[in-house]
């Protein structure tokens, strides 16, 4: 019995109540895997997107992205590893692909805060001042004086990958407290684009129980979705 016929006959006999929210590990190894069983060719996308993130004018990009066919199978695998990205990207909206052009390692137990400035002279952005501040659980980010407006972008990353990002301003401060919420969707994707999430309708939730570190997201035939936790082989 090959593996995807494993996981079809579990998602049959697994009833899974799927709730936006989640229980995470630092370090631990998280894998979720994606069916195409649809007739269609596109793009898997995994983002994570937080309800409050809508208060602060803060979009949702593109984690993850990979192509696949009807009837294949690919797989995405991280670990909860923060840092902080920021991108001379022009203004932010759905569609702009947003690549980091620097990355610093973020802890919200330490080291949880930086400030984006931008130099004048080579007329370059950059981090600087990583430290603890503020309230353990938090990342901070502070736009220093020199910030232009409507230039840069500047969030956050998780395992090595941009997540969320906001406009970055000149004497501002973003506070955000980590809750990752993970969403799978289908259809045409890049790595780092920036998201219209009012307008994806082929999307599921993906929540990770305590103790459980791998679920499968089968696309079906009818483009709704099967979500359970990956059986043990």
């Amino acid at each position: 019995m090959t593996r995807n016929m494993k996981l079809v006959i579990a998602a049959l006999s697994v009833t899974l109540v799927l709730v936006v929210g989640f229980v995470g590990c630092y370090g631990t190894q998280y894998e979720l895997i994606f069916i195409n069983n649809s007739s269609n060719i596109g793009d898997s996308c995994v983002y994570q997107h937080d309800p409050d993130m809508d208060e602060y004018d803060v979009m949702s990009l593109a984690w993850f992205s990979k192509g696949s066919t009807p009837t294949t199978t690919v797989s995405f695998q991280w670990t909860i590893d923060y840092c902080f990205v920021w991108d001379e990207v022009g203004e932010l909206v759905p569609g702009v692909i947003f690549e980091a052009s620097q990355m610093w390692d973020a802890d919200p137990t330490r080291n949880n805060c930086v400030t984006l400035t931008h130099l004048g002279d080579p007329n370059a952005y950059t981090f600087e001042d990583l430290e603890m501040c503020g309230e353990e659980g938090n990342l901070y980010i502070h736009g220093s004086r020199s910030l232009p407006v409507k230039e840069a972008a500047v969030g956050i990353g998780m395992a090595g990958a941009p997540y969320a990002v906001r406009p970055a301003q000149p004497n501002w401060e973003w506070v955000y407290t980590p809750k990752p919420m993970y969403w799978i969707t289908f259809g045409s994707f890049e790595p780092g684009e920036v998201l219209d999430i009012e307008s994806i309708s082929t999307k599921k939730p993906i929540h990770f129980e305590r103790g459980v570190y791998s679920m499968t997201a089968i696309l079906n035939w009818d483009n709704t979705w099967t979500v359970f936790q990956t059986p043990n082989e």
